[in-house]
C-alpha cells in the first residue's frame, strides 16, 4: 500500500492520501481520543504519541501534531498506523454520529431562502477548495447578518484560516447574498 502525503497551509497538519475510501459519507473530526470512542481508526491514530487531531474526509486523513513533535519522527509512525488500519477489519466509524460536516450544509425545511443560498454556496464553492487543503467547513448559524462557521481538519487552528474566512468566504458570501454582513469562526 502506497500512501501519499501533502503539505497543508497549517504547518502542524499533514494530509495523508491512502488511495482508498476513508469515509463513504460526510466527514469526521476528532480533537482527542475521548471524542474518538466510535472510531477504531481515530483511536489507533491517537495512540501515536504526538497526534492531537484527526480529520477524515472521503479519501484523505488529516493529522494534526502537537507543537513539540516533528513530522520527521511522527510521519513514519502515522503511516504505519494508517496501514495497520487498512490491514485490519476495523471500520473507520462504528456509528455515523460524528459525520456532521456534510449534513450541516443540507437544506432543512425550516431554512430560510437566505440560509439555503448560503449553504449552497458553501457546499459548491467553498468545501471543495477547503477539502483540497485537508479540511472542512461546517455551517452553524446565520443570525443578524452574521454567518457562523466551524473550521475542521487542517483548517482548525491554521494561521491562515482567519484570512480564508474574512477575505475569501466572507467576500464571496457578501457578493452573492447581500444580507450577509460578516462571517465569524466558532469553536465547537
Amino acid at each position: 500500500m502506497f500512501i501519499q502525503t501533502e503539505q497543508t497551509p497549517n504547518p502542524e497538519t499533514l494530509k495523508f492520501l491512502p488511495g482508498r475510501v476513508v469515509m463513504t459519507e460526510g466527514t469526521a473530526f476528532f480533537q482527542n481520543i475521548e471524542e474518538a470512542s466510535n472510531s477504531p481508526f481515530a483511536k489507533r491514530l491517537f495512540n501515536v504519541d504526538g497526534i492531537k487531531g484527526v480529520f477524515f474526509g472521503s479519501d484523505f486523513i488529516t493529522i494534526t501534531k502537537s507543537e513539540n513533535t516533528t513530522w520527521e519522527i511522527l510521519k513514519p509512525i502515522a503511516l504505519g498506523a494508517i496501514m495497520d488500519h487498512y490491514n485490519s477489519d476495523d471500520e473507520t466509524l462504528i456509528s455515523e454520529e460524528k459525520t456532521k460536516g456534510k449534513e450541516s450544509l443540507k437544506s432543512d425545511s425550516s431554512d430560510s431562502d437566505i440560509v439555503k443560498q448560503i449553504k449552497e454556496l458553501l457546499d459548491t464553492r467553498v468545501r471543495p477548495a477547503v477539502a483540497m487543503d485537508g479540511g472542512d467547513i461546517v455551517y452553524q448559524n446565520f443570525e443578524d447578518g452574521i454567518v457562523y462557521l466551524h473550521m475542521q481538519g487542517a483548517c482548525s487552528g491554521c494561521p491562515s484560516s482567519t484570512a480564508t474566512l474574512k477575505m475569501g468566504i466572507e467576500n464571496m458570501l457578501k457578493h452573492y447574498v447581500p444580507e450577509v454582513k460578516e462571517v465569524r469562526p466558532i469553536d465547537v
